[in-house]
């Protein structure tokens, strides 16, 4: 048994025992810790000690764990430990007590657990039904990594709602399409580059997908060509854009119907705040500038990381690191992370706008851009690409780029892999490893 108030870490792919445990252990008053099934080992290692927890329940081998894991569980003994322990009584809690910790995807450096209590994930289940709203009528593509603090949102909603979950434990997206296909759903949330590679599956081997009336999508931003093709397959689809971070429980803004507005100056935001967030901005009227966000699913911070908690949440306000602004109808437009920018010559170079030129390019499978040093400039822009046709060339793409965008925003380097961009469990790109190797030597690393 676990003692009230420890922690109970979760190492696994998305099942329906992982939704069972979403409830279970925080209704007997212990904390939830789920874990990233992409991790390493040692990234694993680092936070079991670092968050303290004394249960790990798994599908896998986790190899030799620290002194502070009292006891391993198979998912595959669950049911059998169900039958064989005496029922736990309910306990009830604080709406400021601690729910769990949700560790961060790790695409800024090593992962941080990020507290979440009761009020918080609550909170974002309300504003989860207003920005993307179910019915007991749904059928629910539970696609989303269960260990992401938008896995956890989906499974919270749909349970509160009475919504039938189709849980897929490993996404693979002909295994998506055919689950929408078989099972009838009607609506799920996913990252842009799960939907971009449904679009190249759907185009070569075409599932009916007419009953999805609602696909939500966030994480990172999604391409205009990508979107215009998804709208295009799933036509009675409400597409959502949202936005938001881990330590926001997620969600902070939605857009609706974005499949009106894609054409639209209003389709590059990710529309405005949802019910009893607020956003301000870090810049004067209309500018760009730090993203704030205030609310009750707003964190309290980092697991003993005080110096780093303090750096990102000041007078209750969350400084998401975000570039972006508001325009006159609190619509809020982001630009890009304040970290990925490039400053190439003393001119600012957002990566988004160079990527959202790339994936354009009909050749271009995936695409990431970030700054790697220059000897005079500072920076230069650099993108690594997935090409879809392995005849296209570095000349070829940058000659493609020249036509929408300026001499200093072009791509000075251009590498070609042929396997699929590193990403975080949540689907955003890793790209300080790709970064990484550019920087080694140099005293700083831009990101």
């Amino acid at each position: 048994g676990v003692s009230q108030g420890q922690r109970v870490a979760i190492w696994a792919a998305n099942s329906e025992t992982y939704a069972e445990l979403y409830l279970a252990i925080p209704s007997h008053g212990r904390e939830i810790m789920p874990l990233n099934t992409r991790w390493a080992f040692s990234e694993l290692e680092y936070a079991l000690e670092d968050g303290d927890a004394t249960i790990l329940i798994t599908d896998r081998d986790p190899g030799p764990l620290s002194k502070n894991v009292e006891k391993i569980i198979s998912i595959a003994e669950y049911e059998e430990l169900i039958e064989s322990s005496e029922p736990l009584p309910f306990v009830n809690v604080s709406e400021d007590a601690l729910l769990g910790l949700f560790y961060t995807g790790g695409t800024t450096g090593k992962s941080k657990g990020v507290m979440l209590t009761h009020r918080n994930v609550l909170a974002n289940t309300v504003h989860g039904q207003i920005t993307m709203p179910l019915s007991g009528k749904d059928k629910y593509l539970l696609a989303a990594p269960m260990f992401h603090a938008a896995g956890t949102l989906s499974v919270v909603q749909c349970i509160s709602l009475g919504v039938t979950q189709v849980i897929v434990p490993n996404v693979e997206p002909n295994v998506c399409l055919d689950l929408i296909e078989l099972e009838r759903c009607t609506s799920t949330l996913l990252v842009p580059t799960m939907i971009a590679a449904m679009v190249e599956a759907q185009a070569k081997n075409p599932r009916s997908l007419d009953t999805m009336t609602l696909l939500t999508h966030g994480a990172s931003p999604i391409s205009t060509e990508v979107l215009r093709k998804a709208c295009e397959q799933i036509p009675n689809a409400e597409f959502i854009h949202i936005y938001g971070a881990t330590e926001t429980a997620p969600l902070v803004t939605g857009l609706r119907s974005e499949q009106l507005l894609i054409d639209t100056p209003l389709g590059k935001s990710v529309g405005r705040p949802t019910l009893g967030v607020s956003i301000k901005i870090e810049a004067d009227q209309g500018q760009p500038g730090e993203v704030l966000v205030k609310g009750p699913n707003v964190t309290s911070g980092y697991w003993n990381k005080p110096e780093q908690t303090a750096e990102v949440i000041q007078d209750d306000w969350y400084r998401t690191g975000d570039v972006g602004y508001l325009d006159h109808g609190g619509n809020l437009f982001l630009v890009d992370r304040a970290k990925d920018m490039i400053i190439s010559g003393g001119e600012n170079i957002y990566c988004s706008e160079v990527e959202e030129v790339i994936y354009q390019n009909p050749k271009i499978l995936e695409a990431t851009v970030f700054g790697i040093p220059h000897p005079v400039w500072g920076e230069q822009v650099h993108a690594t690409v997935v090409p879809r046709d392995t005849s296209l060339t570095e000349s070829e793409l940058i000659d493609f780029c020249r036509t929408s965008l300026a001499g200093y925003k072009l791509p000075r380097s251009i590498a070609f892999q042929e396997n699929e961009l590193p990403k975080s469990g949540p689907g955003k790109v890793l790209k300080r490893e790709l970064r990484a190797p550019y920087w080694v030597g140099h005293e700083r690393s831009i990101n």
